[in-house]
């Protein structure tokens, strides 16, 4: 294994590729939190780190506003009493025109494998929606990151807090929290826009919910796959 200078791992050195595989292999999305607070110093750090995510001529296009305590009740109520009256919402960002092909399978897979561990029988619609409103619930965490993006610098600027959110997701694994990347809240952009006082020069990229994952919970049972390398890669040789 190598070290991080490129060169082969000398005896006693850290194996920081080998750290990180560990940190990705840990990660997944939690849909239940535990309602204990992540101290302040942990958010920190995580946060410290995600900022040194990549973005296009290092613009840095993402601004987060985070809940802690009585703020994410407030929100979370807020939230679900707002789709309740507009279940459709409103999105700064268009969404996916369709999902098709092997992304419409993969995406029912997770979904199924969501449902299977929850009981939930293939075809029980209500069921399947008692399970979306658990998005607006924000799974019972402590706290929600809101992610936004400078409207001018279009998806460019979508793109680089796309780099800030998988960065932000592993440094919180990294530091025990357990994370869920939420684009189901920025299907209410315009309601997150008055609730939190954004401004429209900003864009709401999505959310993301995060605390200490309750790992007794059964919605915490399952891991989605992952395609090969082969299924992503198209190799160019000479």
């Amino acid at each position: 294994m190598d070290s991080i200078s490129g060169g082969p791992a000398a005896a006693g050195t850290l194996d920081h590729a080998g750290s990180l595989e560990i940190v990705l292999e840990n990660r997944f999305s939690c849909r239940a939190f535990r309602r204990d607070p992540v101290p302040r110093a942990v958010i920190e750090r995580v946060l410290r780190m995600a900022q040194r995510s990549a973005s296009w001529c290092n613009s840095q296009a993402w601004q987060l506003h985070i809940t802690e305590g009585a703020a994410t009740e407030r929100f979370r109520r807020a939230l679900l009493a707002q789709v309740a009256c507009d279940p459709e919402g409103s999105s700064d960002i268009e969404r996916p025109r369709e999902y098709r092909g092997v992304y419409l399978e993969r995406r029912r897979e997770c979904g199924f494998q969501l449902y299977n561990s929850l009981g939930i029988t293939r075809g029980d619609r209500e069921a399947y929606s008692r399970q979306a409103l658990q998005n607006f619930y924000l799974f019972g965490a402590p706290h929600v990151a809101i992610v936004t993006s400078d409207e001018a610098l279009g998806p460019y600027g979508a793109v680089d807090c796309g780099a800030y959110v998988a960065t932000f997701l592993t440094a919180a694994q990294a530091c025990g929290v357990a994370t869920i990347a939420q684009a189901a809240l920025a299907r209410q952009a315009s309601f997150i826009h008055r609730f939190f006082g954004i401004g429209s020069d900003r864009l709401v990229v999505c959310g993301i919910s995060f605390g200490f994952a309750d790992t007794a919970h059964v919605a915490n049972s399952f891991r989605t796959n992952r395609a090969s390398i082969n299924d992503a890669v198209t190799w160019v040789g000479a």
